[in-house]
């Protein structure tokens, strides 16, 4: 079978960000699928490209996974009207270089962005193929609940789309088990789960991440990383002031790792607030990713305190877990119900520093509980959530919509 995938925000193993579709596309590739992958040469992240923009980029990866970067506005980290600027653009140029990706057999959108979500659907059509649509987000609902998207007529436009495409779906699948309702009282009919995970084998729990405490001069401090975006939604300025009601803590180091349109205005803060228990890094692409988690103590999850942010399985949860680090989890709803089930970390009230802070020093003074919190989230992982086992269930479910259209 030939798969086709349109997703704007992938992230290929040697970029950083999720790297959920690159892990899924090499192991349908293995289990003897061809799998082409049109993307954006534009960080979803960092809003920047590694080379020069051009109509159409071309590569290969040792598996077999075939990647088409089309070309993309960079504009992700600008206003909300660049932003959908930078989304049309990508429709377009994925839908015309879709065009030209012979004998596919399916066509898999994802969100967000939901516009490429047309893309798919059109391509799907034009060559009367199955459309299965990913629900990663539930955009726009996100969107107007954090405050970027206010326009009443754009909202109502918004959610038009959305509904339009869920119901013209062949097949949905989501990655938490809270999008479920959302998404039937959209129209959503034949749903699936198909979780966030993780690849345990690309963890080492027994690495100790000496090169990249030394690298860093975090000697023997106690480390609570944050990995990944520093957006509106990542609420990170709760860190920063769990980090402030902790300055005379010895021995305690924040380190921030990932980039994102708040990151500037967050290092401001930190240097305003003289916060030299809190290190701002790079982001780190996933093949680094094991060393840069080995040197840490503890890792936080964190969203704003918003009802529908309830509803999300993030990622980065599942890394920290196969990694064997305890999880600051600052995220209710049903991440935390997986949490506090493996036993793999600590629930924190979001929007709370003075919580999160205690969370902090509680950990920081046990170090034997985070470390065995560590191990049970390793052990759940490998167990309920690897990739592996996800992505079988997957292809079980790509094979029937082939055989059904067959």
């Amino acid at each position: 079978m030939h798969i086709l995938l349109i997703h704007q925000a992938f992230a290929a193993l040697d970029d950083p960000g999720g790297t959920r579709h690159h892990e899924l596309a090499r192991h349908l590739v293995d289990f003897g699928h061809q799998v082409t992958i049109i993307a954006s040469p534009v960080s979803y992240l960092t809003g920047t490209a590694k080379a020069r923009i051009r109509w159409k980029d071309r590569q290969v990866d040792e598996r077999g996974v075939e990647i088409i970067r089309a070309y993309t506005l960079p504009a992700l980290h600008r206003s909300f009207v660049w932003r959908v600027f930078s989304f049309l653009s990508f429709m377009v140029s994925s839908f015309l270089i879709g065009l030209s990706v012979k004998k596919v057999d399916l066509v898999w959108g994802t969100t967000p962005p939901i516009f490429q979500g047309v893309t798919a659907w059109m391509l799907a059509r034009l060559k009367r193929v199955p459309f299965l649509f990913e629900v990663r987000d539930l955009w726009p609902a996100f969107a107007i609940a954090v405050g970027v998207l206010k326009n009443r007529t754009l909202i109502c436009l918004s959610g038009w789309l959305e509904k339009f495409i869920y119901r013209r779906a062949d097949h949905i699948v989501v990655n938490s088990p809270g999008f479920i309702e959302h998404v039937k009282l959209r129209g959503g009919k034949q749903i699936d789960l198909i979780p966030n995970g993780a690849d345990p084998e690309m963890f080492d729990p027994q690495l100790g991440g000496e090169d990249f405490r030394n690298q860093h001069n975090l000697g023997m401090d106690f480390v609570v990383l944050y990995a990944g975006a520093h957006g509106l939604s990542n609420d990170l300025g709760v860190v920063l002031e769990a980090a402030e009601l902790l300055k005379t803590d010895k021995g305690l180091r924040f380190v921030l790792v990932g980039d994102g349109k708040e990151k500037p205005a967050l290092m401001n803060q930190a240097g305003s607030r003289n916060l030299t228990n809190v290190l701002f890094l790079p982001p780190a692409p996933k093949t680094e990713m094991p060393q840069v988690l080995a040197g840490a103590d503890a890792c936080i999850a964190i969203l704003k305190p918003i009802k529908l942010y309830k509803t999300t399985y993030p990622n980065k949860v599942f890394d920290y877990m196969a990694a064997g680090k305890a999880v600051l989890l600052v995220i209710d709803g049903v991440v935390r119900e997986l949490v506090e089930q493996a036993g793999a970390g600590i629930f924190v009230e979001p929007g709370n520093p003075a919580a999160l802070a205690s969370a902090v020093r509680q950990l920081m003074q046990n170090p034997g509980d985070a470390e065995k919190m560590g191990q049970a989230g390793r052990f759940y992982i490998e167990n309920m959530f690897s990739r592996t086992q996800i992505a079988s269930q997957f292809n079980l479910l790509l094979e029937s919509l082939w055989r059904k259209n067959g």
